[in-house]
């Protein structure tokens, strides 16, 4: 049997696990994390990625969890719709369930191995005795900045992102994304829920430097900064607690000219993490892990690994291209009053968009 080693035991890294071929390969799984995560934001999963899912063999098990959201809507920050999309064909899920999900479809005959994995050889084939070692590791890859260098360091945005989950379902009535001036909020649903998540500059606050963030004081930060929006904006930070939120700064990859080396592979935020502004990161990096166990399971392993890089490359690129450009326009500054003014206008009243294909 070949060998694959996997580092990383997140999205990407499970899905992977879960959909290679056991009689093939003997797989080896890496992960720091001692226990399932507890507290996460909902993740929307498109249509293509319900189709990986499915091939994972838990898409049944997403959509029982998942509660049904007909529309989203662009809002200006006071609430005001201007633009209303139909999200028919999409599901939202939270991380926390879907890891759940994604562990339990990983087969007993992967060995899992709890801890670091110190990295490997730029000019190894393999490391540890792997036929095929797969970065899954996230924004922060130790096997990226092993294989591929050290100057595909994480880039670190301006922008904190706080997210939770509070009781009750306000997402109802006032679901959607609200754009201000540098800064958007977002709800939606989650399961027992309502899902919310807020992005601003950071500045230079100490507690909302790189590395650790207090979660409660970035929460008081975030009631301050949304104080003067909308009504249920307010709402959700006020029935938020800490013990179900989340802080953290927003860093990306740089952009890669290809997702394999050798034997050597990147999927999901390794590959191409990119700002969360399109709503594609949990996406891609399932449809990343579906594509190469794919190829891996029939294929040879070299073939494979070109194949996985050819197909994955540019789409992905394309949309980390497309989350930071809509980033810049979500969290506009100086222009705000100009962008405010052209989606107005081009709401007229709400307008309506077919829903997504992918």
């Amino acid at each position: 049997m070949q060998e694959i080693t996997i580092v990383g035991g997140g999205i990407a890294g499970l899905a992977l696990a879960a959909r290679l071929d056991a009689q093939r390969f003997q797989v080896t799984l890496y992960e720091q994390r001692t226990q399932l995560p507890a507290v996460g934001t909902s993740l929307m999963m498109w249509p293509k990625a319900q189709e990986a899912l499915a091939a994972v063999g838990i898409l049944d098990a997403v959509r029982a969890s998942s509660p049904a959201l007909a529309v989203g809507s662009l809002r200006s920050a006071a609430g005001d719709p201007w633009l209303v999309v139909p999200a028919g064909g999409t599901v939202a899920v939270s991380r926390p369930e879907l890891i759940r999900l994604l562990d339990s479809a990983v087969p007993d005959s992967v060995r899992r191995v709890t801890g670091r994995f110190e990295g490997a050889s730029p000019k190894a084939n393999s490391s540890k005795g792997s036929e095929v070692l797969v970065g899954a590791d996230g924004v922060g890859s130790v096997v990226r900045r092993s294989v591929w260098g050290e100057s595909t360091r994480p880039r670190l945005t301006p922008y904190v992102a706080v997210r939770g989950v509070v009781p009750g379902r306000l997402w109802e009535d006032c679901s959607g994304e609200y754009w201000g001036r540098g800064d958007l909020f977002g709800i939606g649903p989650a399961a027992g829920g309502t899902n919310w998540y807020a992005s601003f500059h950071s500045g230079f606050r100490p507690e909302l430097a790189p590395g650790e963030i207090d979660v409660g004081r970035a929460l008081e930060l975030a009631r301050l900064r949304f104080d003067g929006h909308a009504a249920a904006i307010r709402e959700v930070l006020t029935t938020a607690e800490t013990e179900a939120t989340l802080a953290q700064r927003i860093w990306t990859t740089p952009p890669l000219a290809g997702y394999v080396r050798c034997r050597v592979a990147l999927v999901g935020d390794a590959a191409h993490a990119m700002t969360p502004n399109l709503g594609r990161g949990a996406c891609e990096a399932v449809i990343d892990a579906v594509t190469l166990a794919d190829h891996l399971n029939s294929r040879p392993v070299d073939a494979a690994l070109r194949a996985y890089g050819r197909q994955r490359l540019l789409r992905t690129q394309a949309l980390r291209l497309g989350s930071a450009a809509m980033m810049r326009i979500a969290l506009a500054g100086r222009l705000q009053p100009v962008r405010d003014l052209v989606l107005r206008a081009a709401g007229g009243r709400p307008r309506k968009f077919p829903p997504p294909s992918n």
